[in-house]
């Protein structure tokens, strides 16, 4: 049973979804800009369009109209402060009362404050300055008298000069939240590519142990049983080439890294595999009350040790995370064994929350999946679903197939 033809509806769906994206986008943008442009007008109208006696009312149209132009910020906040400083001076100019300019100003500071936090230290001085010289233009219409327009751009420059401190603290904790996060990161790929060493010595040790046992048995009936010691030198070197497969595929790629704190003890359990699969989905059923459906593509059958037990740790942490994050109570694991790969999906029906909100839920699944399945050349898919759930798809290419016992070995075989 082939997942094929599922390809095309996928691909289909994607480019609806992508259609669709674009199109929010467009409008989004039409908005925003729509939003931006009418900010002057409608400041305009809020100011000087109302009844005199209604000034609450009129105030609270003003604060309400400051809105406008947040959507034109968060995309161009070069344009979007140019409107707003033009609504500003335009409004400033007419000497309405004070209440009126003050609450421009602090709109005028907190874009300050929200493009020092999110944007470059250019583009905040590109902002920063001209709303400087636009409140002490300001300034000259709604003040009498050179002490008080003295104290009112005292009181202007502090302000803004808070908002631009305010800015950059902010600016400085998320900065540090995301080195702190790609330190984690960091940590969290160490601590999988030493697991994988571990089980990788796992595998050598269980290989060389029946290469000495083998070895052994040769030796002993090579004179009197030389049918049983030729079986037992074909086994040996069965072993020995599946074990230098295993090294080249993955110690050519991993590099020493120092123990990490918190790592995981050394197990003394034997490899798992895709045999214990079907284990897993009984003990998830039995422990957490999420029913697995396993499929199995393709003709079973034995696998290097190294690509059998990712493939494993795959199933177990994608259903992991179905436990804890998915908040559904069934998933479907496939498991196709083709002729140059094998190929693993576990898909659910549940929330479908992006891979990063899987990570910073508290853990780091989805890093040493992604870690060791690069580390033997396979590739990983994972995200939520166009139709809803999430979907992690790994496909892991398999060596070919072993010399026949007799051939000459190739001559980079024991390098």
């Amino acid at each position: 049973m082939s997942a094929t033809p599922l390809f095309p509806q996928l691909r289909r769906l994607s480019r609806t979804g992508s259609e669709a994206g674009r199109a929010r986008r467009t409008a989004s943008a039409l908005a925003a800009w729509c939003g931006g442009t009418a900010y002057p007008f409608a400041l305009w109208f809020a100011v000087w369009g109302g009844p005199d006696n209604a000034a609450g009312a009129r105030f609270a149209l003003l604060a309400l109209v400051t809105v406008l132009p947040l959507a034109l910020l968060r995309r161009h906040p070069l344009p979007g402060t140019a409107v707003m400083l033009v609504g500003t001076f335009a409004v400033s100019a007419q000497r309405p009362s004070w209440e009126v300019v003050y609450l421009l100003v602090l709109a005028n500071d907190l874009t300050v404050l929200s493009v020092v936090a999110s944007r470059t230290r250019r583009v905040a001085l590109a902002v920063a300055v001209p709303t400087l010289l636009v409140h002490i233009a300001s300034a000259t219409y709604f003040t009498s008298g050179s002490d008080v327009y003295v104290r009112t751009l005292v009181i202007l420059f502090l302000a803004l000069v808070a908002a631009w401190m305010i800015g950059m603290s902010v600016r400085e904790r998320r900065e540090h939240a995301v080195e702190q996060r790609s330190q984690v990161a960091a940590r969290a790929v160490a601590a999988e590519r030493l697991r994988i060493a571990r089980e990788l010595h796992d595998m050598i040790a269980h290989s060389v142990g029946v290469i000495a046992i083998q070895a052994g048995v040769g030796s002993r009936v090579i004179g009197t049983q030389p049918d049983e010691a030729r079986k037992a030198l074909v086994s040996i070197e069965a072993t020995s080439r599946e074990t230098l497969a295993g090294l080249r595929r993955t110690l050519g790629t991993l590099r020493r890294t120092e123990p990490v704190p918190g790592a995981e003890p050394v197990s003394l359990d034997p490899a798992p595999g895709l045999a214990d699969v079907e284990r897993l989905a009984a003990s998830t059923v039995a422990g957490a009350g999420v029913r697995v459906e396993l499929r199995w593509r393709g003709r079973r059958r034995a696998i290097p040790a190294d690509i059998d037990l990712s493939a494993y740790r795959v199933v177990q942490e994608a259903v992991t995370n179905v436990v804890r994050h998915a908040g559904t109570l069934s998933c479907r694991v496939s498991v196709e064994y083709g002729h140059e790969e094998v190929s693993v999906e576990v898909v659910d029906d549940g929330r479908g929350c992006e891979p990063a909100d899987i990570d910073r839920a508290g853990g780091w699944g989805l890093v040493g999946m992604r870690e060791r399945v690069g580390l033997l050349g396979g590739r990983l898919e994972a995200g939520p679903r166009p139709e809803g759930g999430f979907r992690v798809a790994v496909r892991l290419p398999l060596p070919g197939p072993a010399p026949r016992a007799g051939a000459p070995a190739r001559p980079d075989a024991a390098r």
